[in-house]
Order: C-alpha cells, then sequence, then structure tokens
C-alpha cells in the first residue's frame, strides 16, 4: 500500500483540489483509493468544520464507506501527535492501494512551523507533493532548501493558480526539485456558487428558482457607458451581474443574456418586471444592502481562497490535470502499476 501526504504552507493553495483530482484519476485507474485528514487538538475550533466540509466531499466523490470522524479524526497535541496520528490512519486503510492524506500545515507546541509535517510524513512512510500558490516571488524560492526536512519522502512540488501569462516562466523553472504539475489559473476551478456567493455578501435570494447551486464563472457590472445592455451584458456568459437597484433597466438587459443570478446591490428591491423575467428565465435574483464596489471587493478577495467543494468543477479539474499534470512520476514515486 502507498500513502501520499500533500500540504501545503499557504491556506487556499488548492490542496483539497488536488486530493480530488488525483483521488478521482487513481481510482477511475481502478486503485482502491483512501482518505484521511487528521487535525490536531489546538486547531479544532478554528479548521473543524471546514475541515469536515472538506473531508464529506472527498469521501462522496470516491464513494468511501468510513465515517467523517474517522477520516478526519482530531488528534490531541500533547504526547507525540505523528504516533497518535499513524494509530487513527490505521483505521481507514485496511485493504486499500493508496491512501491520501491533506496535511495541516501547523506547528506542534514548541515546535518549528513544518516539524508536524514532517514527523507526520515519517510516521506514515508517506511521499509527499507540496502545493505552492502562484506568486512573484515564486522564482526567488528554492525549493530544495525550503523543503529539504521532508528528505527521500519529497516527492515533487505543485504549482497552481499560475496567470496564463506566466505558464511558460514556470514551466521552465525548476527551483531545485521536481515541479510534478504547473496548473493554470482557471475561472472554472475558482467558482463560486450562487448561494455561496449570496452568504458572502450577506445577500439573500428573493426568488426560489432551484439553481442555488449553480456555478458562477464571471461577474459583471451594471453598464455605465452609452453602449446597449443587451450588447455589452453579452460578452461573457455563465455570470453575476451587479446592478444598482435604481436600474431596473440594466437588471432587465441583464436577464436577458447568459446570467447565472442577477445581484441588486444597494437601497432598493427589484421591481415586479424584473422578478417576473427573472422567474421566467429561472434566474436567482439577490438583494444585498452592500454597495457595488464593496460586493466586488469581497468577489476578488473570495475568488482567491475559493474552495473545490463542486462535484460539477471535477470534469474541468480532470481535463485540467491530464494536460499539467506528471502522472508517470507519481506511478513511479510511489510505486504503483500504472
Amino acid at each position: 500500500m502507498a500513502t501520499l501526504y500533500i500540504t501545503s504552507p499557504q491556506a487556499g493553495a488548492g490542496k483539497t483540489m488536488l486530493c480530488a483530482g488525483l483521488g478521482r484519476h487513481l481510482k477511475g485507474k481502478g486503485k482502491k483509493v483512501g482518505f484521511f485528514k487528521p487535525l490536531v487538538a489546538d486547531i479544532k475550533s478554528r479548521d473543524e468544520k471546514a475541515a469536515d466540509s472538506d473531508t464529506a466531499f472527498i469521501k462522496r466523490i470516491l464513494s468511501l464507506k468510513e465515517p467523517v470522524d474517522d477520516l478526519c479524526p482530531v488528534i490531541g497535541g500533547e504526547g507525540k501527535p505523528a504516533s497518535k496520528v499513524k494509530q487513527a490512519y490505521a483505521r481507514v486503510a485496511k485493504d486499500k492501494d493508496i491512501v491520501i492524506v491533506e496535511g495541516v500545515w501547523r506547528q506542534r507546541p514548541g515546535g518549528q512551523p513544518v516539524e508536524s509535517s514532517y514527523e507526520v510524513a515519517e510516521a506514515l512512510g508517506a511521499k509527499v507533493i507540496v502545493v505552492e500558490a502562484y506568486s512573484p516571488d515564486l522564482f526567488k524560492t528554492r525549493f530544495s532548501d525550503k523543503y529539504k526536512g521532508f528528505g527521500e519522502h519529497l516527492l515533487g512540488v505543485v504549482i497552481n493558480k499560475v496567470p496564463v501569462s506566466r505558464m511558460e516562466a514556470v514551466r521552465g523553472w525548476l527551483g531545485g526539485v521536481a515541479v510534478l504539475g504547473v496548473i493554470p489559473e482557471d475561472r472554472a476551478l475558482l467558482s463560486l456558487t450562487v448561494a455561496e456567493l449570496a452568504e458572502l455578501i450577506e445577500g439573500r435570494i428573493v426568488n426560489d428558482t432551484g439553481k442555488s447551486a449553480e456555478l458562477v464563472e464571471n461577474y459583471m457590472l451594471g453598464a455605465l457607458g452609452v453602449d446597449s445592455g443587451l450588447d455589452y451584458f453579452g460578452r461573457k456568459d455563465n455570470k453575476a451581474v451587479v446592478v444598482k437597484g435604481e436600474r431596473p433597466d440594466m437588471q432587465l438587459a441583464a436577464l436577458e443574456t447568459s446570467t447565472k443570478c442577477l445581484v441588486v446591490s444597494g437601497d432598493g428591491s427589484p421591481i415586479h418586471a424584473v422578478l417576473h423575467s427573472a422567474e421566467g428565465k429561472a434566474i436567482p435574483v439577490i438583494v444585498t444592502d452592500e454597495d457595488t464596489a464593496s460586493v466586488m471587493d469581497s468577489v476578488e478577495r473570495a475568488l482567491g481562497m475559493a474552495k473545490f467543494n463542486q462535484e460539477k468543477k471535477l470534469p474541468r479539474l480532470a481535463e485540467i490535470m491530464k494536460q499539467r499534470f506528471d502522472f508517470k512520476a507519481l506511478y513511479k514515486g510511489l510505486g504503483l502499476a500504472g
């Protein structure tokens, strides 16, 4: 049996995304795939809800039978946490060809920032992939120095959320270790659902269309110029359109194009004609007290931290990973037949 430890020094870098992509790929190749995401006790209150949500998502897409509490156990921080992790791991590893472990990058009390990750990888005999989110400082980094504590356990690094304009530069740069994948920034992978958008901007969906789970890939503001609203809003598909409450003309124009939801910002509620049109086209309408600028600021911040927890994203992820991830190196490093 093989163990693959996925970790990152950054929140929101894409650990769960990579676990999902690799897990589905390996399952599709006939492997019996398990999942494990241990939490140390001193971060329970802060991370437990998010970890349970991520774990429930992985459990669902991999058709795992183990309860979430076993897949995502809370490990006491006192004593030897790595030893306790190993004991909990044994409960979910039975009869598996490979177990993917999503590691939380935390230090144990009195330890160095990555010491617990080193210890867990060693205790489980795991091979390690580190996920790095792209930043301009990336080219100043030598991963061979940054992650030398993993030693022979380190398989390589995956660079995620790379702007398309920087893909060639990143592919030609090694950083001192094997780069197993260079994953481009992709709006479909960063997308929010209509329900997540409503919660993010403290808004409410005022019509029940049954479309709250739809993914929003693009965002547009109400037209500020003299362009026809139809021409303007027709430039992007699968979008959320943010329009001030006092502009029902722009709201109606947006509803005539490929729109996932309409966000009515600031004071004012949608007029009857807007709600009637939205109902007829099954387009959710979100009303928020936030002004347009605040809505877009919230969206921009959220897109950088968007969670990978929607099954609708899986086909696009599989397509990207087929093109951008070195599966041959993964199989060789894990000692698995391809």
